[in-house]
């Protein structure tokens, strides 16, 4: 039996975004109560006593709203109201109060850069060109040769164009031909989108995050995007090298100068409800932290963002420091948030591994590593129990991004498989029925039911870790610097008031000894979970995949 913390002080505070730790909900993934194979908000409610366990502030749950599941939730056709598949809207209010009794705040997805093909905004947009929701999404005529307006191309392969045969016309789509985009340039379609918003503030969920922030508005003039610049990564998802939207600059498609006053109208509007928060989804290649900088500046538009920095295949010192140290350079006065894996890319201890062997060994090291960074963080479910991605056959396959790109490219299914409760039951407690993505054996033997009775379990180093990063409040929101050390070693301070601590990260895979860099003095060891690390002398002996932690 898992018991939750005490709420704190901190957790009614205008600002417990900043350094909280949100732990991301796969609704459909997570507990199935009604045997159908695909999890519910009962089954989250059933499970929020284990969240609160963590240690964590908030779950961001992942879209639970009617649609008719063409990108599992991702392709909304009512923004005000739970799937049937999920529950009703009676369900979700129970999961309020029950999330609110346990001290967790709760932060929900909101796709509004474009719809379903199945919202009733679209079927009227489409119907005729004079209708009162005819500008609402993005039309455009074909040239004279009948082909697409422009060379826009989707994220999920293809033209970013689908022609209608009603209107006679192409609508855009940077995702799915039945994902629509809304057309940002129209303030009528900005007022539906945050009355929508408004509807789930009612609610009294505590913040949003902002699926492809950066795609709300596109290029009044249609003008056509460039090849890509030589050292950009565009895709903004797994495996841009087979993908040929990797092969523009995304210069007119998306990240366009009028998105920062809508964020100002979604600001200003989350400003009138008490302690809520924003994290937007920045996908914009190398120029997602100019993004952020954007985004987040002035108070006045959003809280935090995320980009894909540290959710590649890349766990070095020099690479982590290079994603953190550009972060603080870059945006002076906004905040991040970062993780190492989520619903979209595959886990990262299979990312990270050098072999199997090794796996618990990574998962708990990157768990210290990314508890001690500036900024908040997220976790993905199932991170916890150290899980690798999944191996899953074509015809286990859902998601139409893998499918599209099959066999070069397997798809985000692996790391979307079903939470491992117990070891000993059917489906391993996730349901009763044969679920909507199987049960990976080898993630069957990793259940909760198993780590929680072994003191040494990632588990168990995560709940540690995050209990360690929540007493020191140098963690939570002190400064972060980097210090000079070998390629292979992280070394930084952080520091709050009269607390400063050295950490120190060896992130090969054999022993290093190496001297206190220049002008730290050591004043006592700080013993960190997992961490073995030791001060001799004038050096630091760190083991393979090791840290090491002191008070200065």
């Amino acid at each position: 039996m898992t018991k939750s913390p005490a709420k704190t002080a901190r957790s009614h505070s205008a600002d417990w975004w900043r350094g909280a730790v949100i732990y991301q909900v796969y609704p459909r993934s997570f507990q199935d109560t009604d045997g159908d194979g695909i999890g519910d908000i009962k089954g989250i409610i059933e499970r929020l006593p284990y969240i609160a366990a963590l240690g964590v502030d908030a779950i961001w749950l992942s879209p639970f709203f009617t649609s008719p599941q063409a990108d599992m939730g991702y392709d909304v056709s009512d923004y005000c109201d739970v799937d049937p598949m999920f529950g009703t809207l009676a369900d979700f209010d129970q999961m309020m109060t029950e999330a609110k009794r346990l001290g967790l705040k709760v932060i929900i997805d909101q796709v509004i850069s474009h719809t379903s093909d199945q919202h009733p905004w679209f079927k009227e947009s489409r119907a005729s060109r004079d209708n009162s929701k005819a500008d609402w999404f993005v039309w455009a005529a074909a040239k004279p040769d009948g082909t697409a307006p422009n060379n826009w191309l989707s994220v999920f392969g293809g033209p970013a164009w689908e022609w209608d045969g009603v209107r006679k016309q192409y609508y855009m789509h940077n995702f799915l031909a039945s994902q629509p985009d809304l057309n940002f340039h129209n303030r009528e379609v900005q007022d539906a989108v945050l009355d929508a918003v408004k509807f789930w503030l009612e609610r009294g969920v505590d913040g949003f995050r902002l699926d492809t922030v950066n795609y709300y508005f596109h290029d009044k003039e249609l003008r056509d995007n460039p090849p890509h610049a030589p050292d950009s990564e565009e895709a903004g998802l797994d495996a841009p090298d087979v993908n040929p939207y990797g092969m523009q600059s995304h210069l007119y498609d998306k990240t366009q100068p009028e998105n920062i006053e809508f964020l100002k109208r979604f600001r200003a509007l989350l400003d009138q409800y008490p302690d809520r928060t924003t994290v937007g989804e920045v996908g914009d290649g190398a120029r997602s932290l100019k993004t952020v900088a954007a985004y987040t500046s002035g108070g006045d538009k959003l809280h935090m963002c995320y980009t894909f920095d540290l959710l590649g295949p890349d766990f070095t010192p020099s690479h982590i420091r290079h994603c953190v140290d550009s972060f603080q350079k870059q945006v002076k006065d906004g905040w991040v948030c970062w993780a190492f894996s989520n619903h979209d890319v595959t886990r990262h201890v299979s990312r990270f591994v050098q072999d199997a062997g090794e796996r618990e060994t990574v998962a708990k090291i990157a768990a210290s590593v990314l508890a001690t960074l500036r900024g908040s963080i997220c976790l993905y479910q199932g991170e916890e129990l150290g899980l690798p991605e999944a191996e899953l056959s074509f015809e286990d396959l859902r998601d139409p991004y893998g499918i599209r790109f099959w066999p070069a490219f397997k798809g985000r299914d692996g790391c979307r498989t079903p939470m491992v409760w117990d070891k000993t039951k059917s489906q391993a407690g996730f349901s009763t029925a044969k679920p909507w993505l199987p049960v990976s054996a080898e993630h069957q033997a990793l259940a909760v039911d198993t780590q929680e009775s072994d003191a040494a379990s990632v588990l168990a180093h995560y709940r540690a870790t995050l209990a360690f990063r929540k007493s020191h409040p140098a963690l939570i929101d002190g400064d972060m610097e980097f210090l000079a050390t070998n390629e292979d070693v992280l070394a930084f301070t952080r520091s709050k008031g009269e607390e400063r601590l050295l950490f120190v990260f060896n992130l090969r895979r054999g022993p290093q000894e190496i001297g206190i860099p220049a002008g730290i003095k050591v004043k006592e060891a700080v013993a960190v979970p997992g961490l073995s690390g030791r001060h001799v002398a004038t050096e630091i002996h760190l083991g393979p995949l090791d840290g090491f932690c002191a008070r200065l």
